[in-house]
């Protein structure tokens, strides 16, 4: 018996993952609704994300659904727990660049680090990539360059 998953939702009522998947062996298109239990606003997502994929009942199932997805899936279900919006929930997996990351709890701190790693390796440029360049130089606008009060002291005062 073998599966192949294509999509991966969440259902707020009752908490549950919602997995489509076509079943090999007959082609045909499938759905499963797979329980979340003893999952509370204050549980740790990525534990309960692991402990999912590794249940003896659904680990067939949810094999080829990457362990990211199915933490993502349990922040948005204990975000709806704690009365965040979807919307809201979904905004903060959005990268902003003029966030201040030092105000940041740990957990959503590294959360934040691994969506940079990702895109950093998304775009990376590698020696087999056909627009690759070695030794790239780049001018700046010095004109957009910030003042500092430390930039204007001489040297004299040192």
């Amino acid at each position: 018996m073998g599966f192949q998953a294509k999509r991966c939702g969440v259902q707020f009522n009752p908490p549950s993952i919602v997995l489509v998947y076509i079943h090999t062996d007959t082609n045909k298109i499938r759905k499963r609704i797979i329980p979340i239990r003893n999952f509370f606003k204050h549980s740790d997502c990525s534990t309960a994300a692991e402990r999912l994929k590794n249940h003896p009942r659904h680990r067939g199932y949810l094999d080829q659904v990457p362990l990211h997805q199915l933490e993502k899936l349990h922040i948005v279900l204990r975000d709806h727990m704690q009365g965040l919006s979807l919307e809201n929930s979904l905004a903060s997996f959005q990268l902003d660049p003029d966030e201040d990351l030092n105000k940041l709890e740990d957990e959503e701190l590294a959360r934040k680090k691994g969506q940079m790693d990702t895109l950093f390796e998304r775009n990376r440029k590698r020696k087999d990539d056909p627009d690759f360049v070695y030794d790239l130089e780049v001018e700046f606008d010095k004109s957009k360059e910030e003042k500092c009060s430390w930039d204007e002291e001489s040297d004299e005062d040192i």
